[in-house]
């Protein structure tokens, strides 16, 4: 049976394979961007009979500095785009298993592109959604 953490910890992992892209598995206090931080947001429970799966759904909050709007916006782009090596989305699902520890994962979606405010420093950042399968 896999434990969030460990499907958080292997989210991170799969973000780690993009160059220069920090990750975080726990909500950091002051994200040092670029950034990417997992957050479990909901499990639904007993997919199949006898407990044998449950769908624990994911928000990757993906935190760029913002220099410039033009360079802020070029480099959240590369991390939204569906390919290339800064996707986040190919990242994430390079290994569907997260080490052995789910059946399968898939990034679903991205939302949210825009301002954050942390503290009184404002970023972009774009929120990606992420179906994990295990038990």
């Amino acid at each position: 049976m896999a434990l969030i953490s460990e499907l958080r910890i292997g989210l991170a992992a799969n973000l780690a394979t993009i160059s220069g892209l920090r990750t975080a598995a726990t909500v950091p206090d002051n994200p040092s961007p670029p950034i990417a931080i997992i957050l479990p947001q909901g499990v639904e429970y007993d997919n199949t009979f006898g407990r044998g799966m449950n769908t624990y759904t994911f928000a990757v909050t993906l935190i760029v500095g913002r220099v410039s709007e033009r360079t802020g916006q070029n480099a959240l782009d590369a991390y939204v785009s569906s390919t290339g090596s800064s996707s986040v989305k190919l990242a994430i699902e390079s290994d569907k298993t997260l080490n052995g520890k789910a059946f399968d994962l898939r990034v679903i979606d991205s939302r949210n592109y825009g301002e954050l405010t942390v503290g009184e420093v404002t970023y972009l950042s774009a929120e990606f959604t992420v179906l994990c399968y295990a038990n």
